[in-house]
């Protein structure tokens, strides 16, 4: 699905009595990278030892914050950079602008039914010079994309973005290596991407080291 909402929008469930109001509904977008912060501040482990792209989540479980510590968060397909989604801190807006969307098969679908899975490159996908740019509050389906005569904002969301997109990847040069390398996971299958749309789930591109 690449960055679109459908493959984004997952619900998850966390329950802890005596600690997690039951009930509670929690409507920001998290990240599987909040996890480890997660578990690192529950061990009251205070000792810094890699950066860290995601953000503590019990703040936002247990009601002390409304808003997810990402301002930007980026959406991957493989090892692709289709999509980023802006929260800014001055908006209830939220928007999301595409870089490169997926080929949906047959044409007028809503997945890759036709191949089973949606790859992640080449002739495969789109790339989009202006990016697709969607204020998700107003239009979570993505279907009407915005333009300079319907968003004021149009130049700033896409330099702003465009300005995290470039600190983002600066961020992971010379960090740690890639886990996802065929060596690494060739035999492991759990930690196999799952590429593709739902039930058809499997991974066929190159994941480059």
């Amino acid at each position: 699905m690449g960055g679109w909402e459908g493959g984004i929008r997952v619900p998850g469930v966390f329950r802890w009595v005596g600690r997690l109001a039951a009930g509670r509904v929690v409507d920001e977008p998290t990240s599987l990278m909040d996890l480890y912060p997660t578990v690192k501040y529950l061990a009251r482990d205070t000792q810094p030892d890699r950066h860290l792209d995601g953000h503590n989540l019990m703040p936002l479980l247990e009601g002390k914050r409304d808003r997810s510590g990402h301002e930007f968060l980026f959406h991957y397909c493989g090892n692709h950079l289709h999509a980023a989604r802006w929260h800014p801190q001055d908006s209830d807006s939220i928007f999301k602008v595409h870089f490169i969307t997926p080929n949906f098969s047959p044409l007028g679908a809503v997945g890759c039914y036709d191949t089973h899975i949606c790859y992640c490159h080449g002739k495969h996908v789109t790339q989009h010079n202006p990016p697709l740019l969607y204020d998700l509050l107003r239009d979570p389906s993505e279907s009407h994309p915005l333009g300079p005569d319907t968003e004021p904002r149009y130049a700033e969301i896409l330099s702003q973005t465009a300005e995290a997109v470039q600190r983002h990847l600066r961020s992971l040069a010379d960090k740690q290596p890639n886990q996802l390398t065929w060596e690494k996971i060739l035999w492991r299958p759990w930690l196999q991407p799952c590429c593709g749309t739902f039930p058809f789930c499997g991974c066929k591109e190159d994941i480059r080291s």
